[in-house]
C-alpha cells in the first residue's frame, strides 16, 4: 500500500497511498501575512457582527448589505479574485482560512460566504473576459451583491430536473427566462443572480447571469427559518426576464458542471466556515465552564463536563487537520496544472475537481462536529443554554441547516463512494490491486509485530489496517452487488463513515507526527493524547460500520470470514481514554479558550 515515488497525492488516492507527515500542510505553519488576514477577519467579526447580532437575525433594512460594504472595504471580498478585478489573489488555503474565521459569524457568516463563493465564483471560473471585467470589480467592491439561483420546488438534491426555461427570441439578443427558485440566499438584496435554467427542451441546465434590473423578476417575502434569521432568504419567479444573449454563462448546457464544481468548492469551504464556528463554541464552553458553580466549585472540576470540552476539542482539530491537508493538495494541483500549461481559472476548477471526494467528506465532518460541538455547547451551559439571552441558543439553531446547505450530508456520504469507485473504473485510482491483496490476506496469519516500536508505528499500523477494512468492505460491496450498489443507499452511508474516519484520523495523525518533529514530543503530549483517544474510538465506530455493511450484503461462510478480517482490521491496543481526555480538558480550562 505505499508508493515509492514523492509525486503529488491525487484526490481519493489517501485509501491505497501512505502518505509522509512532511508532505502535508499543517495550520502550525501559518505565514505572517496569512496570520495577519485571518486576524482582520476576526476583528471584523468581534467589532462589527457580534455587536449587532439581535440586529442582523431581526433583519433590519439595510444592515447586512451595510456590512458587505464594509467587509469590501477590507478588502475581504475579493480575498481570492486575482489582483487584475480587484482582488488580493490569495492561493486557496489563505482563502479557507478567511472562511473559517468569518464561519463563526453565524448570519453574516451565510451572507458572504454566498456573495463570495456560489455568487462570484461562476463568473469567475466560467465567465468570458468581457464578463469577468464587466462583474468582477463590481463584486468585490462590494457595489453587487450576487446570489445563486438554483434550487426550485421540484428540484433540490436532484438539481437537473429545475423546470425553469429560457428561450432565444427570434432576433437571438435575449433569452426570455420563465421559472421559480426558493431557498435563494441574499436574495432579498442581492444585485446579480446566477440562474440556471434549461435552454428550449435540453438535457441539461444552463447558466446565466441576471441582473435585478432586468425585467420580470419578481422577489417574494423573507422567509422564516428556524436558524440563520438574519440571513435573507427569498422566492425569486421569472416572467419572462428578459436576460441579453451575452449574459449566457459559459456554453449552453454546461450549467449542471458549472452547478457541480462550485458545489465542490462550496463543500469544502462550508467545512472551514463549521470550523470556525466550533472554535469560538468551544471557546465559550470553555469559559463558561470555568466560570459557573455547582456544589460549591467550577463545573470545569467535573468529569462529565471535561468530558464534553475534551470531546469538542479533539473532533474541532482533527476537522481542522484534515481541512487544511485537502486545501493544500488543491493548492498543490493548481500550480502542477498552470505549470503544465492550463489557464488559472481551469486549473482551480480541475483541482477542485480531483479532490472531489474529499470536499464531499470535509462537508459531512465538519457540519457534524460543528452539530456536536453546539450541541454539548448547550449542555456545558446547562439551563442558559436554552435561553435566548446566552449565546448557545444562537449556535444550535444556526448549526443545523449546515447538514441541508450544498448537497444534504445523506446524498454527500454516497457522493463520496460514488466518485471513489467512478475514479476506479476510469483508471484514476487502483482499488483493484489493493482491495484483492486484502482479500488475499484474510487466509493469511495475522502479523503480531516485531518487538520495540517507535512513536507513531502503532498508530499508523492502526491507519493502514483501517485502510484494509474500506478495502475489504468496499471492494466486495462493488464486486457482489454490480450496478445494484447505487440503490443499496445504506451500505453507501457505511462505506463512507469507514471512508471519513479513516480520512479525518490519518490526516490528524500525520499533523501531529509533524507537529511532534518541530516542537518534540513532550510539547505535543496533548496532541498525542487527542491521536491516541481519536484513533481508539474510530476503530470502534469504523468496525460498527463495516460490520453492518457486511451484514447488508453478505451470508454464510462468506461474512464469517469478512467479519474476522473486519475485527482483525480495527483492533487497537487499550487505551485509557478516560485520562487522556482529562489531559485534553485541563489545558483547555488553563487557557480558558480553544487553544489548539
Amino acid at each position: 500500500m505505499e508508493t515509492t515515488a514523492r509525486t503529488a497525492i491525487k484526490g481519493g488516492e489517501f485509501l491505497i497511498r501512505e502518505t509522509e507527515a512532511s508532505d502535508i500542510f499543517i495550520p502550525e505553519e501559518w505565514s505572517e501575512e496569512q496570520l495577519l488576514i485571518a486576524e482582520t477577519c476576526r476583528d471584523f467579526i468581534d467589532k462589527e457582527v457580534m455587536p449587532l447580532l439581535d440586529r442582523i437575525d431581526a433583519q433590519e433594512k439595510g444592515l447586512m448589505p451595510s456590512l458587505l460594504d464594509k467587509a469590501a472595504e477590507l478588502g475581504l471580498l475579493g480575498i481570492s479574485i486575482p489582483e487584475e478585478y480587484g482582488g488580493f489573489g490569495k492561493d486557496f488555503v489563505t482563502s479557507l482560512l478567511s472562511t473559517e474565521v468569518l464561519g463563526a459569524g453565524y448570519s453574516f457568516a451565510v451572507s458572504i460566504a454566498a456573495h463570495t463563493g456560489i455568487g462570484t465564483l461562476p463568473i469567475f471560473y466560467y465567465g468570458n473576459a468581457e464578463q469577468k471585467k464587466k462583474y468582477l470589480p463590481k463584486l468585490v467592491t462590494g457595489e453587487y451583491k450576487a446570489a445563486y439561483c438554483l434550487t426550485e420546488p421540484g428540484a433540490g438534491s436532484d438539481a437537473n430536473s429545475g423546470k425553469t426555461k429560457a428561450v432565444l427570441t427570434a432576433d437571438k439578443k435575449q433569452y426570455l427566462i420563465n421559472g421559480q427558485k426558493m431557498w435563494i440566499t441574499n436574495g432579498g438584496f442581492a444585485d446579480i443572480f446566477i440562474v440556471f435554467a434549461k435552454i428550449d427542451d435540453d438535457e441539461n441546465l444552463s447558466a446565466f447571469i441576471v441582473e435585478k434590473s432586468f425585467p420580470g423578476i419578481t422577489i417574494n417575502p423573507e422567509e422564516h427559518k428556524m436558524g440563520i434569521k438574519g440571513s435573507s432568504t427569498c422566492q425569486v419567479f421569472f416572467n419572462d426576464c428578459k436576460v441579453p444573449a451575452e449574459n449566457l454563462l459559459s456554453e449552453r448546457q454546461n450549467g449542471f458542471k458549472i452547478a457541480v464544481n462550485i458545489l465542490n468548492i462550496g463543500r469544502i469551504k462550508l467545512a472551514a466556515a463549521a470550523l470556525g464556528g466550533a472554535k469560538r463554541t468551544s471557546t465559550a464552553s470553555v469559559i463558561y465552564a470555568t466560570e459557573r458553580q455547582q456544589f460549591g466549585r467550577p463545573i470545569a472540576k467535573y468529569g462529565a463536563i471535561r468530558y464534553k470540552l475534551a470531546e469538542q476539542a479533539m473532533r474541532i482539530y482533527a476537522c481542522e487537520s484534515a481541512l487544511y491537508r485537502a486545501s493544500q493538495n488543491i493548492d498543490d494541483a493548481i500550480k502542477s496544472l498552470q505549470a503544465s500549461g492550463m489557464s488559472r481559472e481551469q486549473a482551480k476548477l480541475k483541482a477542485t475537481e480531483q479532490f472531489a471526494v474529499e470536499a464531499a467528506i470535509l462537508k459531512v465532518h465538519g457540519s457534524e462536529v460543528l452539530d456536536y460541538v453546539v450541541d454539548e455547547g448547550v449542555q456545558v451551559y446547562g439551563g442558559m443554554g436554552y435561553s435566548a439571552d446566552a449565546p448557545m441558543e444562537r449556535a444550535y439553531r444556526d448549526s443545523r441547516i449546515n447538514r441541508i446547505f450544498e448537497g444534504t450530508n445523506e446524498i454527500n456520504r454516497m457522493l463520496t463512494v460514488e466518485m471513489m469507485l467512478r475514479k476506479a473504473m476510469k483508471g484514476e485510482l487502483d482499488l483493484m490491486t489493493p482491495a484483492q491483496k486484502v482479500a488475499s490476506e484474510l487466509m493469511s496469519i495475522p502479523d503480531f509485530g516485531n518487538g520495540e516500536e517507535k512513536l507513531f508505528s502503532a498508530e499508523k499500523k492502526y491507519i493502514s489496517n483501517f485502510k484494509k477494512a474500506v478495502l475489504m468492505v468496499a471492494g466486495s460491496a462493488a464486486q457482489k452487488l454490480m450496478t445494484t450498489l447505487a440503490k443499496e443507499q445504506e451500505i453507501l452511508m457505511n462505506v463512507a463513515d469507514m471512508l471519513i474516519d479513516l480520512y479525518v484520523g490519518e490526516s490528524l495523525l500525520l499533523r501531529v507526527e509533524k507537529l511532534t518533529g518541530i516542537r518534540g514530543e513532550a510539547a505535543c503530549s496533548v496532541h498525542i493524547d487527542m491521536v491516541r483517544t481519536w484513533l481508539t474510538d474510530a476503530a470502534d465506530r469504523l468496525h460498527k460500520s463495516g460490520k453492518d455493511a457486511i451484514n447488508g450484503f453478505t451470508e454464510g461462510d462468506e461474512q464469517r470470514m469478512m467479519l474476522m478480517g473486519l475485527k482483525r482490521f480495527t483492533k487497537v491496543a487499550p487505551y485509557n481514554t478516560k485520562e487522556s481526555r482529562r489531559r485534553i480538558a485541563a489545558k483547555l480550562i488553563e487557557e480558558k479558550k480553544y487553544c489548539f
